[in-house]
């Protein structure tokens, strides 16, 4: 089980210049919804982590997958989708939305960007 308290939002989602940092209050109760959280550490510093949610049988989606910047290009990242994947495996289908400069990294842990479809937003948020 992920334990919220013991990080600020700031020092993992805003470094990947996520907006959604900015939302201390609403990303605490996120965590508390996501069916899966895995978190990487280093020592006692909160270093990445990835957050998945399901329909129970069918479908599973990774929604948050921060790594702080200066622990990016060590595999935290690819090890993370690998756990949730696994997690996953018995699903039809695993879902991720990647923008344009994360499409690689999504496609070198074995998914695949879809060519008649794309992601669709209703958001106020900036990133």
């Amino acid at each position: 089980m992920f334990t919220w308290k013991f990080m600020n939002s700031k020092d993992l989602f805003l470094p990947v210049e996520w907006s959604s940092g900015h939302f201390s209050e609403k990303l605490q109760i996120a965590m508390r919804n996501f069916e899966t959280v895995i978190s990487a550490w280093d020592r006692d510093k909160l270093v990445g982590m990835i957050c998945a949610m399901d329909d129970g049988i069918m479908t599973a989606y990774i929604h948050y997958l921060p790594v702080r910047p200066q622990y990016q290009d060590m595999g935290i990242g690819k090890k993370l989708v690998l756990k949730v994947t696994d997690i996953y495996k018995e699903y039809l289908r695993i879902v991720v939305v990647g923008y344009d400069e994360e499409i690689g990294f999504y496609e070198s842990c074995g998914f695949e960007k879809a060519k008649n479809a794309g992601p669709l937003f209703i958001t106020d948020l900036w990133t």
